[in-house]
């Protein structure tokens, strides 16, 4: 289950926004005669609801109704659908100062996006504000390289492809300002196109910056153009900056051309990505269907700039949101009904069929419906039936359906507001959770999605030869000077040696090619087993077999790690919230080592108030386990084993270790979730090692302002974690090692000025004598390459192991891939690792190598995991605070991993 919001009918932002539908711009109320409610009666029969082919007209957008006038787009303030719009990129700049009216009473429609910056408004822009970033000149020791040595070579092919060629010439780019001003990126670019003789036929305009490979004669150019009704418009196209081709914005450049090719090949823009609507797969079975889509981004690597291009799928669901609606209502009737659709809607990411965007559902405006109507910017009144009747040709069906919130995501200064969306006309994207629990959905959504390195390479080269034979896409490609190798580049990566694994006295090894070491520690003492000498098991009347059975497993599967346990206090309560957490205020002291609660059903507000009480009000470790997880008499043992090392870890045990060379070394790891519950709060998790093998940890979070990602409270998180090293050791580390998850696109400038200069600030802190040495590395889970290990003539994932440190690192930075997993089905995903801050002067190879052990550490999986141990109990502590108690744990729990 997840954390969405239960918020209901929350009254819309006063302040403006824009979109490509309607939007709210006050927080007037509908006028009385339209305020419709929903009744059960209008509810369309539940064998009317849309079947599986009818998202076939999900397809292609309803085409956009041309307007007989120009004029007529400045005056509807809603901007065109840019899946409509042929060419171009981003959306119009506005007035600077746009005239200030008197805002008429009721709903309006406002383009207040328009007074955004390009920036702002692109989007994608975000993507390259890492270029500028070089950490790695402040190194010295990596400045001639970053490669290391150790392990086995093995030849890689990866998805990326190098431009052969690219422009030598420089690029220049205008400012494009209109007089009056033109608000539709359409009817700009028309105005502009009318003097192709000046510009040129080969340009790259969004709306306001015009991109061109020749300069024009003059700084400042005027150019005049007239609109089908006749009105004269000055169009001055201003120099603003000369990029030699080695600039950073050229490849910014290419990217924009690059997306322009894939809109030629009619490939539709979701997101960030592009899907071919064309060529849809169906999986009726389960109401289902994939789109296949396509990731490009075109970047300067070591040696060439190449393109890195991967497949990418989109799902969508055979049902409308209106469907949805119908089906709750059935299910929970009126009472229960508003409640029902806030609990599963908001937070869903739907697709509006008119224009291809996606959109998260942040409210229901139960007070409005399609009959309602908004005031556009010339005064006038209309409807959501006849704007989108007029803008998209489309006909709603149900009028007294209520209307979706979605807030928009851009903010500068004081513009921020929601887009209205109607159900009817918005698809549902994803999977639910039920539908994740439900494993032949998986598994035949999984034919699709998860496609073998060879599966997936054919789909590269198909794509790529439609780019390939396309001759408008090879003449578009001729224009500007670009050229692309359709051979995949291949290089020799490096394969680690296997690490061994220490548990109590024991070393041993484990298979390479599952990586995991289960059958290896079975009947082997843990490295610090915690007696279980006092401990309750709460269950419900019906439950009591479950509860007997889990006791009579535990005391079989827990001699042979050494954990010493002693017969529970067996307490049966009614299956209700209440009555557990009354008998947990009245059974639990002190002098307890762990509660375990089985639980009926995965109801998240029963597991959160039990969470909740047992990790702030009074701090005791917890287990709640699922009474269906042990009804499986053949797996029994093993989930009671799992259960055994998951309740040591939360008492503070240690099962097993790897070595670690280097002494006197604090390893920390940090992550972020966003709290959807509570005012969308933003949650760091700090967590710390606390002894010399990396098995104790110390674990605390800070709740951060709404939808903040940089931590601000790193100065005394760190501060803490050295006082509780100290306490463990008896004196100060003099190697820390910083492990950063959870940085996005365009945050990397911000994490090296910001963050960086807490940690120096806190160890200055300490004292003047203390000078640690300092490594802080970002990781990156979300990468898009892909790397193919060629073996006997064909591809296949590469081992786990695999280090990947040239050829496709950056240049500018101290990075490299690991592939530290191993995956059951599709393609392994590797981990990018930069280093952004060292003063520890280790060699690149024991850096990577000191990152791969780390990833042998995390005690809820005996294996190897894709990340760092500290980034990923990080993580767990962030997603368990911001899903289920929604503040700071007692900080009585902090040395244990109680979030497990």
């Amino acid at each position: 289950m997840t954390g969405r919001a239960r918020a209901r009918g929350r009254p819309p932002r006063q302040t403006p926004a824009a979109g490509d539908a309607p939007q709210w711009q006050g927080q007037q109320d509908v006028p009385g005669p339209l305020r419709g409610r929903w009744q059960p009666q209008q509810l369309r029969q539940p064998q009317q609801l849309r079947q599986p082919q009818q998202l076939q007209q999900l397809q292609q957008p309803q085409q956009l109704q041309q307007p007989q006038q120009p004029q007529q787009l400045q005056q509807l303030h809603v901007l065109p659908a840019p899946a409509q719009e042929p060419g171009g990129h981003g959306r119009p700049r506005g007035p600077e100062n746009p005239p200030q009216e008197r805002r008429p009473e009721g709903l309006q429609v406002s383009s207040g996006l328009q007074d955004l910056s390009l920036g702002d408004r692109g989007g994608r822009r975000r993507d390259f504000q890492d270029l500028g970033v070089n950490t790695r000149q402040a190194m010295v020791h990596v400045q001639e390289s970053k490669t290391g040595f150790s392990g086995k070579a093995i030849k890689l092919t990866t998805n990326h492809f190098q431009l052969t060629s690219r422009p030598q010439w420089a690029l220049y780019q205008y400012h494009v300002g209109y007089s009056p001003e033109m608000e539709a990126r359409r009817l700009r670019s028309a105005l502009l196109l009318q003097h192709e003789d000046t510009i040129g036929k080969t340009h790259a305009f969004d709306g306001s910056i015009l991109f061109l490979p020749k300069k024009l004669e003059k700084k400042v150019t005027e150019l005049f153009s007239r609109t089908r009704n006749g009105e004269d418009v000055k169009i001055t196209v201003t120099l603003t900056n000369e990029l030699p081709p080695t600039s950073p914005t050229c490849l910014q450049f290419y990217n924009i051309i690059f997306r322009r090719l894939l809109k030629m090949l009619n490939l539709q823009q979701i997101g960030r990505n592009y899907y071919n609507p064309s060529d849809p797969v169906s999986i009726p079975n389960h109401r289902l269907m994939v789109w296949l889509g396509f990731t490009s981004s075109i970047l300067q690597y070591e040696e060439n700039i190449m393109l890195c291009a991967d497949v990418c799928h989109k799902v969508l669901r055979g049902e409308t949101v209106l469907d949805t609606m119908h089906s709750l209502h059935s299910q929970v009737g009126e009472e229960r009904f508003r409640d029902a659709c806030a609990k599963e809607l908001i937070g869903l990411i739907v697709l509006t069929k008119y224009n291809n965007r996606t959109y998260r559902i942040d409210d229901i405006n139960w007070d409005s419906n399609p009959k309602s109507t908004f005031r556009k910017s010339d005064g006038s009144e209309m409807s959501f039936v006849d704007y989108y009747k007029k803008q998209y040709n489309i006909e709603i069906s149900d009028l007294m359906q209520p209307v979706l919130m979605s807030k928009m995501k851009r903010k500068s200064g004081n513009i921020q507001g929601s887009v209205a969306l109607i159900p009817e006309l918005c698809s549902l994207t994803g999977l639910t959770d039920k539908m994740r629990s439900d494993f032949n959905m998986m598994k035949d959504l999984a034919i699709h999605t998860r496609l073998p390195p060879e599966q997936r390479q054919r789909e590269l080269g198909r794509f790529l030869g439609y780019i390939q034979k396309d001759d408008n896409v090879q003449k578009e490609l001729r224009n500007w000077g670009l050229s692309f190798d359709y051979k995949s580049v291949s290089f020799t990566g490096r394969v680690v040696q296997g690490e061994k694994i220490f548990q109590s006295g024991a070393m041993f090894g484990y298979n390479p090619h599952v990586a995991d070491w289960t059958k290896e520690t079975r009947g082997l003492p843990l490295i610090r087993p915690v007696p279980m000498d006092t401990w309750l098991l709460i269950y419900t009347r019906r439950n009591y077999d479950v509860a007997i059975t889990l006791l009579q497993s535990l005391f079989k599967v827990t001699p042979s790690m050494g954990i010493h346990m002693n017969r529970p206090s067996m307490i049966e309560v009614d299956d209700r919230t209440e009555a557990y957490l009354r008998v947990l205020q009245q059974r639990v002291t002190p002098d307890i080592n762990i509660v375990v609660c089985i639980l009926s059903s995965s109801r998240k507000d029963k597991y959160d108030a039990i969470k909740k009480y047992l990790c702030t009000d009074c701090p005791i470790p917890s287990q709640c386990v699922l009474a269906r997880t042990l009804s499986k008499p053949q797996t029994i043992m093993t989930v009671a084993t799992k259960i055994a090392l998951q309740m040591n870890c939360k008492m503070g045990g240690e099962l097993w270790s790897v070595e670690i060379p280097l002494k006197q070394v604090m390893i920390v790891g940090i992550d972020c979730y966003h709290d959807t519950l509570s005012g969308k709060q933003s949650v760091a998790g700090f967590v710390s090692s606390l002894n010399q093998t990396v098995t104790r940890w110390f674990s605390r979070c800070v709740v951060q302002s709404r939808g903040q990602e940089l931590v601000d409270g790193l100065k005394t998180c760190l501060q803490t974690a050295l006082r509780n090293w100290a306490k463990w050791n008896k004196c100060l580390p003099s190697r820390i090692f910083v492990y950063r998850d959870g940085v996005g696109d365009g945050q990397l400038n911000t994490l090296v000025n910001y963050e960086v200069p807490q940690f120096l600030d806190c160890l200055k802190s300490i004292g003047t004598d203390y000078s640690p040495k300092l490594t802080v590395i970002v990781v990156k889970k979300r990468v898009g390459a892909r790397f193919f290990a060629e073996i006997g003539g064909g591809l296949r994932n590469p081992p786990p192991g695999t280090v990947v440190d040239t050829v496709v690192t950056r240049p500018e930075w101290y990075d490299f891939f690991i592939v530290s997993q191993t995956v059951k089905s599709g393609c392994v995903a590797p981990t990018h690792y930069n280093v952004v801050y060292d003063t520890s002067q280790l060699k690149p190879d024991h850096m990577q190598r000191l990152t791969y052990k780390l990833c042998h550490m995390y005690y809820n999986w005996s294996g190897i995991i894709r990340v760092p141990a500290p980034c990923q109990y990080a993580h767990k502590l962030a997603f368990f605070v911001g899903q289920s108690i929604h503040r700071e744990p007692n900080m009585v729990l902090s040395d244990r991993l109680y979030y497990l």
